[in-house]
Order: C-alpha cells, then structure tokens, then sequence
C-alpha cells in the first residue's frame, strides 16, 4: 500500500500526464499557424464556401460548417487569417483542421503566384517537343507532348487547359498551373511513362526528385 504522500505524488503525475495528452489530442501544429494573404488576394466566405480571387483567377474552396476563420494583421502590418474548429475533440475536426488551413493556403499561393515543377528526361536518346495536338479534345489545350523515350513508338501526352508547358531544353519540361494538386497528377502522369530505375538511372524526374542507384553484380 502506497503512503499518502506518494500516493498524492503518483495521482498528481497522472493528472499532469491526462491533461498533457489531452492538450496534444486537440492541437494541430499546421492548423493552428496563420495564413499571410497578399494584398492582390480577397477570401470571401460563404455558407459552405470560401471564395479565393487573385490575379491569376479564382477558386473556390469547400469548407465544413465546424470550421471558422478569423482575419487579423501580423506585427507587419499584413492581413492574415486563422483557421479554427468547433470542438477538437471530435475525430472529424480535428482531421479537417489542418486539411483545411493546407487547402487555403495553397488555393491563395495559385491565385497570386501559381505552382511550377520541372520534370527532367534522362537516358540515352530522350527528347521531348511541343507540338500541336491533330486531335483536340475538350478540356484540352490543343497542344500535346511528344516524347522519344527509348520505346519503339513515341509518346504522346495531350497538355491539359488549366496547364502551361513549356520546353526550353530538349530535355526539360517546365510546368505551371494554379492548383497544386492538378499540377502534381499531371506531372505524375507524364512520369509514369518511363518511371526512374535504379540501375542506370534512367527516365522522367519530378522536380529535385533522386533514386538510389542499385550495384550490378558481376559474375
């Protein structure tokens, strides 16, 4: 049996260690940081939207009916806002917090500045050119990629609308678009043409993107 004083020591330690837990449980470290909102954008809010315009276009965003913003300024002097829910006990709002607070933040970043990756062709023989598109499609921007990537055949990738390619090498493609995740799939698609391999490290690289070269091993 425990004496009082340690008894009182071990149930104030497990007070402190609840309350710990329980203070980590409802905190979202990406959440809980303010979003800078360049003077050239406007954020309206509407029942279940948000709506992000900027020079580059404008967007609108889902947004649950737990989540709130506040807007303020910074010791700077620059508009910002916070993203905040209801009760952070519950699973759902707790994931959407910083779900939320990361889709705003990059729905402002497109509409003032826009997205760009680079995606490199490595290998003996690989080029790529832009070239118009002998069958537009809706949705499309009438341009295609045509790439030479060891295949007996070439590649042909239609440029969606909502993405601008350009080729300065014949070897790079520079890519822009204001959604960040439209930009990563079409990038994703291209790449998986002629994924890296770890043997001669061959193939199509998404931005500073490195593979482990493999040792061959010789009989």
């Amino acid at each position: 049996m425990l004496r009082p004083a340690f008894a009182a020591a071990a149930s104030s330690s497990k007070r402190c260690f609840s309350t710990t837990a329980r203070a980590n449980a409802v905190n979202s470290h990406i959440g809980r940081e303010p979003i800078v909102i360049p003077p050239s954008v406007t954020i309206q809010q509407n029942a279940s939207t948000l709506a992000i315009s900027g020079p580059l276009g404008a967007t609108h965003l889902p947004i649950h009916p737990f989540v709130s913003l506040a807007f303020s300024t910074d010791k700077q002097n620059r508009n910002q806002v916070a993203v905040s829910i209801e009760d952070g006990e519950i699973k759902q709002q707790r994931q959407m917090w910083g779900t939320t607070r990361t889709l705003l933040a990059n729905a402002v970043t497109g509409m003032s500045e826009g997205f760009k990756v680079s995606l490199h062709l490595v290998g003996v023989g690989y080029r790529v050119q832009i070239e118009a598109d002998p069958r537009p499609r809706e949705g499309m921007s009438g341009q295609r990629l045509n790439m030479k990537l060891g295949f007996s055949h070439l590649v042909t990738v239609p440029i969606p609308d909502y993405i601008k390619a350009e080729v300065p090498f014949a070897t790079r493609i520079d890519l822009f678009c204001t959604d960040k995740q439209k930009l990563g799939q079409f990038a994703a698609d291209v790449r998986k043409f002629r994924k890296p391999e770890p043997y001669k490290g061959k193939g199509i690289f998404v931005g500073k993107e490195q593979i482990r070269i493999k040792n061959v091993k010789k009989r």
